[in-house]
């Protein structure tokens, strides 16, 4: 059920009597697992677990989950055991608003990974800020969350100190993007489409300004809306043009259509978009051939990181119904951000979770920095990832294919 509380089975020894009590009483206090006192922490996690942006909403949960387990496991931080409750937001940021009040409300969530989409960030951020619990996004890329609404104008302000995010911003991807079209694929006529979203929009907006800087030219401008189907009229436009190129700003169902529309025009032209799209989903949406069509992700391919080749053996070992997907990685190191914010927190307060454990893992997420999955996880003062690493993909042979990594210096 899409807000159904997690509840928590702990097995009390008590005189050869065996006892189940929930640890959803939001007291804070010690269950005892059989080996020990254990304080139960929750992780929260918010998500799209279903509908049309599930398969990468499911690949969030169970990363996180696979992260919790693994402390439990390694007695990461001793006396402390990690639950996880994941909430469903379905991409909306109304849904995401009331789950944020939910997880504030289960005092035992000390930390919340999530979520998907930077227009549910925002409606969650000031309700997560004045309980003073840690967000950590694992795919929020919208600028204006960490820096302020007036980043495009160099003014630079945190507007929640309880937000971060292993994911980089915008900023980051949209010109990494506008320069390997400009420069790598030798496109110079670009035709920009969004889907009117927070990501989509403002992710076109700072391909078009990079790629009008490189010298290219934006031929034309339209918008699609979201959960529709029909983007002929779309396509026609792009076709009548003359644009030698295509940049999209959303997310792979509306993505896949529209590449898949624009080339039944006849128009031979390839098709580029965020991490949105850079999903199989996007490829299979279309009946016609998808080679050549371009994505960025943030980030290096999982697959070939050493340091994410344990993730990947436990995450197949673990079980999952539904793939790591596109931000598996940054998930998996969101949590254990919060992990190690947790352990920071309790050996400062002598092995114990402290009574103020929410604003004491919010300062120690901070200072966080570690090895992670994705490589070294960090953030800055605004709560952004240090990690700056980029990647294009190609459709080649009906599968995205990797054709530059690079760390981008701004």
């Amino acid at each position: 059920m899409r807000h159904r509380s997690l509840l928590v089975l702990t097995t009390v020894i008590t005189t050869g009597a065996l006892t189940l009590t929930a640890c959803g009483s939001r007291d804070g206090e010690s269950k005892d697992n059989g080996g020990g006192k254990k304080t139960v922490v929750v992780i929260g996690v918010d998500a799209p677990l279903t509908g049309s942006l599930s398969a990468l909403g499911q690949g969030i949960k169970n990363s996180v989950d696979l992260a919790a387990k693994t402390a439990n496991k390694n007695n990461e931080v001793p006396g402390i055991e990690f639950k996880v409750e994941a909430l469903d937001d379905q991409a909306v940021p109304a849904s995401g608003q009331a789950n944020a009040t939910k997880l504030v409300g289960n005092k035992d969530v000390v930390g919340v990974v999530g979520p998907l989409n930077s227009g549910v960030a925002q409606q969650m951020q000031g309700v997560f800020a004045s309980a003073k619990l840690a967000q950590v996004s694992p795919a929020n890329t919208n600028p204006s969350l960490s820096q302020g609404d007036n980043w495009g104008k160099g003014e630079y302000k945190r507007p929640f100190d309880t937000y971060f995010r292993t994911a980089a911003t915008d900023v980051v991807q949209g010109k990494f993007a506008a320069q390997y079209l400009f420069k790598d694929a030798g496109k110079k006529k670009v035709f920009v489409v969004d889907d009117k979203q927070t990501y989509g929009a403002g992710l076109a907006a700072i391909f078009s300004d990079e790629f009008k800087k490189l010298g290219g030219e934006v031929v034309g401008t339209d918008h699609v809306t979201v959960k529709e189907t029909d983007f002929s009229s779309t396509a026609d436009k792009v076709k009548s043009s003359g644009a030698d190129s295509v940049y999209f700003g959303g997310q792979y169902p509306e993505g896949g259509l529209l590449a898949d529309q624009i080339k039944k025009t006849g128009a031979n032209i390839p098709l580029m978009g965020g991490d949105g799209i850079q999903d199989p989903a996007f490829i299979s949406a279309s009946g016609e051939a998808n080679e050549g069509d371009l994505s960025t992700s943030i980030g290096y391919p999982v697959e070939k990181l050493p340091t994410a080749k344990q993730f990947i053996e436990d995450y197949k070992a673990a079980g999952y119904k539904d793939p790591y997907a596109a931000y598996g990685g940054y998930s998996y190191d969101a949590g254990w951000a919060v992990i190690q914010a947790v352990k920071a927190a309790v050996a400062a307060n002598g092995g114990k979770l402290p009574t103020d454990a929410r604003a004491k893992v919010v300062e120690a997420l901070g200072k966080v920095s570690f090895e992670g999955v994705t490589g070294k996880v960090a953030f800055d003062q605004y709560g952004d990832t240090t990690n700056k690493q980029l990647t294009v993909y190609k459709v080649e042979g009906g599968k995205w294919i990797d054709v530059k990594s690079d760390t981008f210096n701004q």
